[in-house]
């Protein structure tokens, strides 16, 4: 790949990732003093009045608040019900909500891409993502070679991020997701 077209892919890249969320400036030129990346709050989500949040950095669509979706598997409003990795996938590959059916639950990435690393307790803008549990949230990615453990986040502090992974029997959340490439 030639110079020119390595500078432009990696200005594309730069600028589809969003913010840390940190704000305030500690030291003169960490996170908060140069805030690069897209917004993470703000008019950055879309809530689509039918139950669904619209991320306009990603275009991914999520379930603002899976205690909402009928039926009692997903809990009951206002709290929501974990489950073991299995059956996250398997509830969100089967799940038909606000007219969709084409449901997933969401790799790592896309995960990660919801949670806003300048907040805690959760970690994640509550304005648009409601009754987030403080808890382990799962990934569709599972640890390869090691499939009986996959990658999950943790919901209650933005550093903790993505670098912990559980076996696929444990309970965690789930927040599903439509769209992408």
């Amino acid at each position: 790949m030639h110079l020119k077209h390595i500078k432009k892919f990696r200005t594309i890249l730069q600028s589809a990732l969003a913010k840390t969320g940190q704000m305030i400036c500690y030291y003169l030129g960490d996170d908060g003093y140069y805030q690069k990346g897209l917004p993470t709050q703000g008019n950055r989500f879309i809530d689509n009045g039918d139950g669904t949040i619209t991320d306009r950095v990603t275009n991914l669509m999520w379930v603002k608040d899976p205690s909402q979706i009928p039926g009692g598997l997903w809990g009951t409003p206002g709290s929501p019900t974990n489950m073991v990795w299995p059956d996250a996938v398997d509830n969100c590959e089967n799940l038909i909500y606000a007219g969709y059916s084409d449901w997933r639950l969401p790799n790592i990435r896309e995960l990660m891409s919801i949670v806003d690393y300048g907040k805690y307790y959760p970690a994640i803008d509550t304005l648009y993502f409601p009754n987030t549990m403080l808890d382990g949230y799962w990934s569709s990615t599972a640890l390869d070679p090691y499939p009986e453990n996959a990658w999950m986040i943790w919901m209650y502090e933005g550093w903790q991020g993505a670098d912990w992974i559980d076996p696929t029997g444990y309970p965690y959340y789930v927040r599903p997701v439509r769209g992408g490439v």
